[in-house]
């Protein structure tokens, strides 16, 4: 695993850029919609090794292995709390496979869909959920992690105690939060970005906001607290629901450029795509560049 110094160093010949969406594109792929993601990607893995590798020709310097639910609380629901370890190796080693020549990031994300993670009584459950699964990703080679669509501070700092705990030295956290600035908690981001930076983190920013008007503001408004690495992998545009209940994010892979483009003017420099995006998205954003 790379340190958090090795890290930020390769970000000064210029920007990183991430992968962007998984899950929409396995279930453009066969995944059905509802199923454990990981259980499937592993009885299937033909269709992730595709859409990482097209990933890694369009430009992405780091991809997310697909760990995003991978914890024994979520794995649980299939009968698979138990080898939360050896799924999480495996679908580090399967990205890992696709893109050789990417960073794999380790992605945990906010476990609110199965307790309530904002509950102080609950630090220790999300801190035992956080350890097995990333023993799992540094067991299967991850070079760092990244705690993603989070929704409260308590996660985040559950993901750097779980981190220090295992050993892991090189960790991401992005929020999903308004396009005012808060995150769904209530609290202000930027103060919480600020003091995760302060404790450790490698880089901080946020995911899964649309992509608008308003996203380079919402850069500009983070760069007052946030001094290090500055995470931006927003949606494509907000997303309209169709006539089968199936979500359609309107963007074509030019505008959401644009955009992005905008964000690294105003101080974003680890660039993505989160919902509604693809790798010629990917590839739009670093062509802009």
């Amino acid at each position: 695993m790379l340190t958090k110094e090795e890290f930020q160093a390769k970000l000064a010949g210029g920007p990183l850029f991430l992968d962007g969406a998984t899950g929409s594109n396995l279930q453009k792929a066969g995944m059905p919609k509802g199923c454990c993601t990981e259980e499937w990607v592993l009885n299937n893995p033909d269709a992730l090794v595709a859409l990482q590798r097209r990933y890694a020709a369009a430009g992405s310097d780091i991809i997310y292995a697909p760990t995003f639910q991978a914890q024994p609380i979520a794995l649980e629901r299939v009968g698979l709390a138990g080898k939360c370890e050896e799924i999480n190796a495996r679908l580090v080693e399967l990205s890992r496979s696709a893109a050789p020549d990417c960073l794999i990031a380790g992605d945990l994300t906010t476990l609110a869909t199965f307790c309530d993670s904002w509950d102080e009584g609950n630090f220790d459950l999300l801190v035992e959920n956080y350890s097995r699964q990333i023993r799992g990703l540094l067991a299967g080679g991850c070079d760092l992690l990244v705690g993603e669509t989070l929704l409260y501070p308590q996660e985040a700092e559950a993901i750097f105690t779980a981190a220090e705990m295992e050993g892991a030295s090189c960790a991401m956290y992005s929020f999903t939060m308004q396009s005012d600035g808060s995150l769904f908690s209530g609290r202000d981001a930027g103060p919480v970005l600020r003091e995760l930076e302060e404790t450790g983190a490698a880089a901080v920013g946020f995911n899964c906001v649309a992509a608008d008007m308003m996203t380079p503001y919402l850069i500009t408004k983070l760069r007052r607290d946030v001094k290090g690495p500055l995470i931006c992998k927003p949606n494509a545009g907000v997303p309209v629901i169709g006539s089968d209940g199936i979500p359609f994010y309107p963007q074509s892979p030019e505008e959401f450029a644009a955009i992005v483009r905008q964000c690294h003017a105003n101080g974003a420099n680890i660039l993505g795509g989160c919902c509604g995006t693809a790798p010629d998205f990917i590839s739009a954003v670093k062509n802009s560049l």
